[in-house]
């Protein structure tokens, strides 16, 4: 009988280049920025069934009752809420997962701020991976890519080792533009989408070998754990201890028996309001506006706004965003440099 699968949803990321929307108070997964839906509940929401167990989330301990509350509304209230006591990056956060789950448990990990707008076409992958995931091995699913990226991560597609289901040739960090766009060329490249399937015993047998320090950091932590009900919090001296890795660096390029799944699902990470722009619907003269906005002679643009009302007239290619007190206006195409702007607030 095939086990039931566990969503593993991670929920810690700040989502600073969504400012001032998303704010380290309230950062973007728990917003409603591409539906009525928060992010976060949207990615719960494609992981529910007869087949899929309620979700072990990892957050911040300053974010329990609003992804509790959150979850609760759309039906996944989670199995297991394990507070971070400091961020460490996915694979010590995986790690307390797959520590908290049943050994045998098949632990579907999402990032809890992407869109899949083809929620079908995730099942199918899933199908695709779940007799390699009880053969042991860790999977990952490739984005089917459409541009040079340069943002994202890439990996080489090796031989076919099932229906759909390839062995990783090479994992590819992100990469110069014209690199990207030999890859987009040769076909045999898809985008690191940030999310797997893989057995928890499996995963973290992959640490034993690859990040044992990583392991016995995240073992002391989850074995002197405070338990509240469903919320874990892991001992913070412990996890302190623990190094701080992607999972890709972790274990992925490293282990053995890495296979990824190809797919073509409408994936977006929204990483940026120029992302939020492109996948967003627009009004007959391209623009995408949510909230109170007043657009007259206005084309090409993102307005956004959760208090005040906002008023364009006359302008094209700008993005707009009021959250609270704060506005932020920048040209269309110059979204990633939000970070800047964060810099020089600091500083």
């Amino acid at each position: 009988m095939q086990s039931m699968i566990v969503p593993v949803i991670l929920s810690g990321g700040s989502g600073t280049r969504l400012w001032p929307m998303s704010k380290p108070e309230m950062p973007k997964q728990l917003l409603p920025l591409t539906a009525d839906d928060t992010m976060l509940q949207l990615t719960a929401k494609r992981a529910q069934g007869d087949r899929y167990a309620a979700p072990i989330v990892v957050a911040g301990a300053r974010h329990a009752s609003l992804v509790e509350d959150q979850l609760t509304v759309a039906g996944a209230p989670p199995q297991s809420l394990i507070l971070e006591p400091m961020a460490r990056n996915t694979a010590p956060a995986i790690a307390l997962a797959a520590l908290a789950a049943r050994p045998e448990d098949a632990l579907l990990v999402m990032p809890s701020d992407h869109v899949i707008a083809d929620v079908d076409a995730f099942h199918r992958a899933i199908d695709a991976a779940l007799p390699l995931v009880a053969n042991g091995w860790l999977v990952t699913f490739g984005i089917t890519p459409d541009s040079p990226e340069t943002g994202y991560g890439w990996i080489q597609v090796g031989d076919a080792i099932g229906t759909g289901v390839h062995k990783v040739a090479r994992f590819v960090e992100k990469p110069r533009r014209e690199r990207a766009e030999a890859m987009l060329a040769s076909g045999d490249h898809v985008w690191n989408g940030g999310i797997f399937l893989f057995r928890a015993d499996m995963y973290l047998q992959a640490l034993a070998q690859h990040a044992p320090e990583m392991l016995v950091s995240a073992e002391k932590a989850m074995g002197s754990a405070l338990r509240e009900g469903t919320r874990i919090h892991p001992n913070a001296e412990a996890f302190a201890t623990c190094p701080s890795d992607s999972i890709d660096y972790a274990v992925m390029e490293k282990a053995e028996r890495v296979a990824v799944v190809p797919v073509t699902m409408g994936w977006n990470d929204v990483g940026s309001w120029d992302a939020l722009h492109a996948i967003s619907d627009l009004d007959g003269f391209g623009n995408a506006h949510r909230g109170e906005v007043i657009a007259v002679d206005t084309k090409d643009c993102l307005i956004r706004t959760d208090r005040v009302r906002v008023a364009a007239i006359g302008v094209s290619d700008l993005i707009v965003v009021a959250s609270g007190d704060d506005i932020l206006i920048l040209p269309r195409g110059r979204s990633q440099e939000v970070k800047r702007l964060l810099e020089a607030m600091k500083r």
